[in-house]
């Protein structure tokens, strides 16, 4: 296998399908590209991306949040929260907990679906409306 760049033979060959009703256009042409060019440099989602991602799919403002962490018993203040929606590089930048993410998550089960009814015994069963 002949590599258009040099010695390297660490990469990735992509196979491309251009246009076959060109006239100029080969069907099938493989390119080759280091592994330094194909991979791209994945960062792993932190706990503040996910709840970021939450708070703008969900189209929550800070006082909702606030008040779906009531529901848990978990107190935070607007500042607090503030924090957790700053860029990583900002000096009051707060990394967001396991807990906070867990209990946000809880509480937003509450705020979407009601408190859970966990008196129902086995013999009984809820009624069809």
């Amino acid at each position: 296998m002949i590599h258009p760049r040099g010695n390297n033979t660490t990469g990735a060959l992509i196979l491309n399908l251009s246009d076959p009703l060109s006239p100029k256009a080969s069907f099938w042409r493989l390119h080759f590209i280091p592994v330094s060019l194909s991979l791209s440099k994945e960062k792993s989602m932190t706990n503040n991306d996910i709840l970021k991602k939450l708070r703008v799919a969900l189209h929550l403002r800070n006082d909702e949040i606030i008040e779906i962490m009531k529901l848990v018993d978990f107190k935070v203040t607007a500042s607090e929260l503030g924090a957790l929606f700053r860029k990583e590089d900002h000096p009051h930048y707060k990394n967001c907990g396991d807990q906070f993410l867990r209990n946000f998550l809880n509480g937003l089960i509450i705020h979407k679906r009601g408190v859970r009814e966990e008196n129902l015994d086995s013999d009984q069963k809820p009624e069809a409306e």
